[in-house]
């Protein structure tokens, strides 16, 4: 094998690999022996469709000519619910919700109107109705959260029967067979994984005939405590609470003080950044099947609620969306990810662990000896230990001199309140299969290590991700695990913004890549969707209080500060994160005459879901970062163009 410098080795990753092998698999349902579930094809332009399949396996496409989706929030999730074969879901293009019988086509439940959104999705197939969290933007300015219930033998032309309104967000709606209810509820400047109220109270029939929830009761939560994720069981409410430092799994019966099911240094639940998580689910015998999150590591166990007993359950991967079947025991559906290969939606035995593939994302044209597997590394910071997640390069037809080191790239994740985790991702493999080594940081503020973790970055944002970042890079450099010369920062969203931030406030990287990132904070706080436009007060502070703060760590004002290449990556419709953000930053490179590249995408919002848009901007990335880095790629890779180089 000869020698074949880091960056330029020869990769089964092709662009067009990034989106013609790999559908995603979420939100997996078990009805009576049905499994349903949802599947995003790139080269579809994103689209997201229903699947079923029946008891007997026969297989297929239930909504062909529909987007499966939500954009409430932005984000979405919960976009279907399924109960004794009466589907419901969220057409993302007209924003109606259409019911699906056992052999019927789509019919519309909801007006048309794409200014009335639906997520969060709970059908109660005996009770003739649906319930939902629906958004509201009719009346202009910001829009209006509310808890509706929607006859399931509606007309088509009204938007629900609203049964909560007063908060600012509301999610997770569960109606137990005795007509309790209950609901999350939380009210700027919160997140939800800063405050909630989990509430409860009885839904009842008025005299006219319409439907009402009466005796509205707090139950959980309030200050410094998210409370979510409510389930019914037949004794008690269960629900996950950050009450400990971490999200641990409660239940509560009357007026009695909720009890902790299994105290633990791990989370039974994930930042609610989009609706229908499913993180546990109660099996027919009231045992708990759950996800745990520990020092960044996922598993799966069965939790006994009386005496707390946790058994771990042997799958091979990490599972994630769990449903089970009350009429089928000790069966689950989950998607699960590997460490080497694609997830996979998967049937599970509880009683004998044994698994079932239903469907793969994708067949990899490549064994596994390519793929680079994540080693847990960490390191010191002032507020102690920061974590994250390396790749080494690895080829097994290539390799580099004994006298070069690779190139890094450090990857900031969204949120950020977000987390990273060592499962396979096509996008990382990009990099290392081609001799560039990948860190994966869970900076400070990230999900996964418990509240106070989290709040490291209260009111520091832009401080410590970054710093975070920044010494993880360096310490892989004095580690000799990369080229302290050639260390690369690249980032998504508020990722995006950590990059920026990094590149001006920084002169740690010699190179950086935003995805559609934030570079002016101000303009982010005044121009965000409503889920987001608060956000910033924990983050950075009340706006326009602490307006100074806010252009103290814009990235915008500090191009003076800026001495390595960036490349920006946008989407034109981008409702999070406006175009104009990447605009005015590539604007004040060009200003300084820094090589800067900005490709803006037809068509995309906030993250690229279109194969074409995909395609080009992992062209872009590796095009950049090898003009920058001294590099050729391998393979066909179209030279960006970057001004001022």
């Amino acid at each position: 094998m000869s020698a074949t410098p880091y960056g330029s080795w020869p990769s089964p990753i092709t662009p067009e690999l990034m989106t013609s092998s790999l559908v995603g698999l979420d939100a997996p349902a078990l009805d009576g022996t049905d499994l349903y579930w949802l599947e995003t094809r790139a080269d579809q332009g994103g689209r997201s469709s229903l699947w079923r399949r029946r008891g007997d396996g026969t297989t297929h496409e239930l909504t062909p000519r529909h987007y499966v989706r939500s954009r409430v929030h932005e984000y979405g999730g919960g976009e279907y619910a399924v109960e004794a074969g009466v589907v419901v879901f969220s057409d993302f293009t007209d924003g109606r919700l259409y019911v699906l019988g056992t052999d019927d086509a789509p019919s519309p439940l909801t007006g048309d109107g794409a200014d009335v959104r639906f997520a969060d999705i709970r059908v109660h197939a005996d009770r003739g109705l649906a319930l939902a969290i629906r958004e509201d933007h009719r009346n202009g300015g910001e829009p209006e959260n509310t808890l509706v219930a929607i006859r399931l033998d509606s007309s088509g032309e009204g938007f629900g029967r609203v049964l909560c309104t007063g908060a600012d967000f509301y999610a997770t709606p569960e109606l137990a067979g005795d007509g309790r209810l209950a609901w999350v509820e939380w009210d700027h400047p919160n997140m939800p994984w800063d405050e909630t109220r989990l509430m409860t109270g009885r839904l009842t029939t008025t005299p006219d005939g319409d439907l009402a929830v009466e005796d509205a009761t707090p139950i959980a939560g309030g200050p410094a405590e998210s409370a979510i994720q409510p389930r019914w069981t037949q004794a008690a409410l269960l629900f996950a609470s950050d009450r400990s430092g971490f999200w641990n799994l409660y239940a509560t019966t009357g007026a009695a003080e909720p009890r902790n099911l299994h105290p633990a240094d791990a989370s039974f639940a994930e930042p609610q950044w989009v609706f229908g998580q499913n993180p546990y689910a109660v099996l027919a015998d009231g045992r708990l099947l759950c996800t745990r999150r520990e020092r960044g590591h996922l598993g799966l166990g069965i939790l006994e609620p009386g005496s707390g007993r946790l058994d771990d359950v042997d799958v091979d991967g990490s599972a994630r969306s769990l449903s089970v079947s009350a009429d089928v025991p000790d069966r689950a559906a989950a998607v699960v990810t590997y460490p080497d290969r694609p997830p996979e939606l998967v049937l599970i035995d509880l009683g004998s662990g044994s698994a079932e593939v239903v469907r793969v994302s994708g067949e990899l044209p490549f064994d596994r000896s390519w793929v680079s597997l994540a080693s847990p590394v960490s390191w010191p910071s002032d507020d102690g230990e920061v974590f994250g997640w390396f790749y080494p390069p690895t080829n097994p037809q290539a390799g580099a001199g004994a006298d070069e080191l690779p190139p890094l790239m450090t990857l900031s994740h969204g949120g950020p309140t977000g987390f990273s985790a060592p499962d396979f991702k096509l996008a990382v493999q990009f990099w290392t299969t081609r001799g560039v080594a990948v860190l994966d940081v869970n900076y400070g503020g990230s999900a996964g290590y418990g509240r106070a973790y989290r709040e490291r970055l209260r009111g520091r944002w832009g401080i410590v991700d970054v710093r975070d970042c920044a010494e993880g890079a360096a310490a892989m450099g004095d580690q000799g695990r990369a080229d302290p010369a050639r260390l690369a920062i690249m980032g998504g969203s508020a990722g995006g913004y950590t990059t920026l931030r990094a590149l001006t406030a920084t002169q740690t990287f010699a190179a950086g890549i935003s995805l559609f990132g934030v570079g002016d904070l101000e303009t982010l706080a005044r121009d965000t969707h409503k889920f987001e436009s608060r956000y910033l007060d924990g983050l950075v502070g009340p706006y326009p209080a602490e307006r100074a703060v806010y252009q103290d760590r814009s990235p915008i004002n500090h191009v003076d500060d800026l001495a390595a290449p960036i490349l920006l990556l946008q989407g034109s419709d981008d409702k999070v994160v406006p175009p104009n953000q990447a605009e005015a930053m590539a604007a004040a490179a060009r200003a300084k005459r820094l090589p800067v590249a900005l490709v803006i995408y037809p068509g995309e919002g906030h993250g690229f879901r279109r194969a074409e848009s995909i395609k080009a901007s992992h062209e872009a990335q590796i095009s950049f970062l090898g003009q920058i880095f001294g590099f050729t790629p391998a393979g066909d890779i179209p030279v960006l163009e970057i001004e001022n180089l």
